[in-house]
């Protein structure tokens, strides 16, 4: 047995991160039967509750901080697992908004690591992200959670998650993203996303077009009924959020900013009319309208005060994303420090992104926007090992925004040193994207939460 597993057998957190980390070596493996025979070894926990399973290209987070705080807001005990972290791995574990606590971590990877080399002699060694889902199940099985939200990692046809079942499935939508591993179409990575849509199942989507006769065609195939939903009419917005119509609500406030969240609500409503039919759980339409004006969801669209500056947050590491934040921002500007007119301060961002993204697509979608114009764009390099370096990543954005109105570019490598020159800068509101690494970076360095601190020693 490694240091590294006895170490979290002895409940050491940081060991425990180490160990689950660690799996890492084995990269990303699609394929269930590894993540099914870990669930076996741990007496099936998955079974013990029912609920959702999100997938989708962009929205899935939105949708699970949307429903799980109306679930919340009605005093059912929820479980969560959104994904990536920012902070502390321990936020991909949530039961009622709360991440799980170092010491339990510590324990639950403890126990599952010997069901793991287990499984391995038969199965090969389970994967990073297929111990997490093991152990996010264990734990809401151990804890009683009423109704689990698990968001898909990747795809949704062989992802770990897909292992469980929870009488729900919903699909958000569906764009160009992972194509190296869901395939190089819109129709080829619906398939992979709709394939979590069993016999059974209630089905939810806002996916369109081509996908949304991809998951038409696999609701029939299961006999499963499907609820489709447009984006809710948006109604207006302001600084912390927007107002949209929803068909049993009215007139709705949302806590998520941005006028994409119109369309994740509307999926997210429709998840939480699914869970009340199919008895798994039942909302008050009082409580959606306190859950969905209570949301949050941190690194997304989130609004910092920073040494009396406005520090925008959003991950934004496709292009679609970036389309939306690029909207956000015309949306926004006006309600920012310094407002929108001629004489108002330009806008600072610091972006980041990995080098297997497509870099020019979001790129291409930010410089779309009206908000940018005079901006000075800080491109900079998170510590991990598919990081864009800074000065590549500076060229490709002097390259693109020849003919657009970009005042400098530069490159600072580090990310940190990034983000307090930005912060030292020139007056003006801060944006900070492109990765989630990057995101995770600023709120680690802008936001003190004591949930989020991790014992610093062991010993």
């Amino acid at each position: 047995m490694s240091a590294a597993r006895r170490g979290a057998g002895n409940a050491g957190y940081a060991a425990a991160v180490h160990a689950l980390e660690a799996r890492g070596r084995y990269g990303i493996r699609l394929g269930l039967g590894r993540t099914r025979a870990l669930l076996r070894e741990l007496d099936d926990p998955h079974l013990a509750f029912r609920g959702a399973l999100v997938a989708g290209t962009n929205g899935k987070g939105s949708v699970l901080a949307l429903a799980g705080s109306a679930l919340r807001a009605a005093g059912i005990r929820t479980g969560e697992t959104p994904k990536p972290h920012l902070v502390t791995y321990r936020e991909r574990l949530a039961i009622d908004g709360q991440p799980v606590d170092p010491a339990t971590f510590a324990r639950l990877v403890g126990e599952v690591l010997p069901a793991a080399d287990r499984v391995a002699r038969r199965h090969g060694e389970p994967t990073e992200f297929e111990l997490l889902t093991a152990i996010v199940f264990r734990w809401f099985a151990e804890r009683g959670v009423q109704v689990a939200l698990v968001e898909v990692g990747l795809g949704g046809r062989l992802d770990a998650t897909h292992a469980w079942d929870g009488g729900v499935a919903a699909i958000t939508n569906v764009a160009l993203d992972h194509m190296d591993r869901l395939g190089p179409t819109v129709t080829a990575i619906a398939r992979e996303k709709a394939a979590i849509i069993e016999r059974g199942d209630l089905a939810v989507t806002g996916a369109t077009g081509d996908a949304l006769a991809v998951v038409r065609r696999r609701a029939r195939r299961v006999g499963a009924p499907l609820h489709e939903v447009g984006s809710a009419p948006l109604v207006g917005w302001d600084r912390d959020g927007i107002e949209v119509e929803l068909p049993r609500l009215g007139r709705t406030r949302l806590g998520l900013r941005g006028r994409h969240q119109a369309a994740n609500v509307a999926v997210a409503d429709a998840v939480l009319d699914a869970l009340g039919e199919a008895g798994i759980a039942t909302l008050d339409d009082d409580a959606r309208r306190r859950g969905y004006a209570a949301a949050s969801w941190p690194g997304r669209l989130e609004l910092l005060a920073v040494g009396g500056r406005d520090v925008l947050l959003d991950g934004a590491h496709n292009p679609a994303g970036a389309a939306a934040l690029a909207t956000a921002l015309e949306d926004l500007r006006p309600f920012l420090a310094g407002g929108a007119g001629p004489d108002s301060p330009p806008l600072t961002v610091v972006v980041a992104s990995m080098a297997d993204k497509d870099v020019d697509g979001v790129i291409g979608a930010l410089i779309g926007s009206r908000a940018l114009a005079g901006a000075r764009i800080v491109a900079t390099a998170v510590d991990q090992p598919r990081a864009m370096p800074a000065d590549e990543l500076a060229a490709r954005w002097r390259r693109l925004t020849g003919a657009a109105r970009i005042s400098t570019v530069e490159a600072v490598p580090n990310a940190i040193r990034a983000l307090d020159r930005a912060i030292s800068g020139a007056p003006g509101p801060v944006v900070v994207a492109g990765s989630l690494y990057l995101v995770g970076a600023a709120r680690g360095r802008f936001v003190d939460d004591p949930g989020l601190r991790d014992p610093e020693d062991d010993a």
